[in-house]
């Protein structure tokens, strides 16, 4: 074997475990067993993982991208600890974002893409009826894919990154603060949102995308919650 090869195969080696430990550490966060604010020190999750700095580092730099760690300069990284304002944002963007999305999305349907959505649908309506922390991550998400799947269906790059970013930020807010997790009418809010992309009907997509984002973020409770220490919350 090459060093060209050895070298290949070690930083694949650290991308996989920064990978695995991106994955603990959001499940943690989605679960609020570390709370808003939480310290997330390099050395303490080296230790608890068994990896270097630099693995680590390659870690919370993923978490920071997707909104759910904050580095600050000089101090670390912490658990993203958005206020109710900064929540509050989130939504005022999304409100100013989403039905220029749907726009979009409507002038591109196909049939085909329309099949996708409601398989997608039933994937949300099974998650709905689960119970436990795994069932509660999988709503979330699949509440957030569906609307980067009407991003995606826009067609513009630019658009579905920022989107991605945007639904991040509120999968963090939801997880956080929400009382059902999502909104306990979120399923059939989409569905009613397909029904309107399928008949290309703009005014009503637009009307019935606000009022979805009304009902989550009604849904949103912004009272602070206790988590545990890190080592606790990982369980390891």
């Amino acid at each position: 074997m090459s060093l060209a090869q050895i070298t290949v195969n070690s930083d694949s080696s650290h991308e996989d475990r920064a990978q695995t430990i991106r994955d603990t550490l959001r499940d943690a966060i989605v679960d609020r067993r570390l709370a808003p604010g939480t310290k997330l020190s390099e050395s303490e999750v080296g230790t608890l993982f068994d990896v270097s700095r630099t693995v680590v580092r390659a870690a919370l730099q993923m978490l920071a991208y997707e909104g759910l760690v904050k580095a600050e300069r000089n101090r670390g990284a912490f658990v993203s600890n958005p206020t109710p304002d900064e929540a509050r944002q989130v939504f005022a963007s999304r409100r100013l974002i989403e039905p220029g999305v749907l726009d979009a999305a409507i002038e591109k349907i196909t049939p085909a893409a329309v099949k996708q959505l409601r398989e997608h649908l039933l994937q949300e309506s099974r998650h709905q009826h689960e119970r436990g922390p795994n069932a509660r991550r999988a709503e979330i998400k699949a509440s957030g894919d569906f609307h980067l799947m009407l991003a995606s269906l826009a067609g513009n790059a630019i658009l579905e990154k920022f989107m991605d970013e945007l639904v991040a930020r509120s999968s963090l807010v939801i997880a956080l603060y929400g009382r059902s997790g999502v909104s306990s009418c979120g399923h059939n809010d989409h569905a009613d949102l397909l029904d309107a992309l399928e008949a290309k009907d703009t005014a009503k997509g637009r009307a019935l995308m606000l009022q979805h984002l009304d009902h989550i973020e009604a849904d949103l409770d912004l009272r602070m919650k206790e988590g545990l220490a890190l080592k606790d919350a990982l369980a390891l």
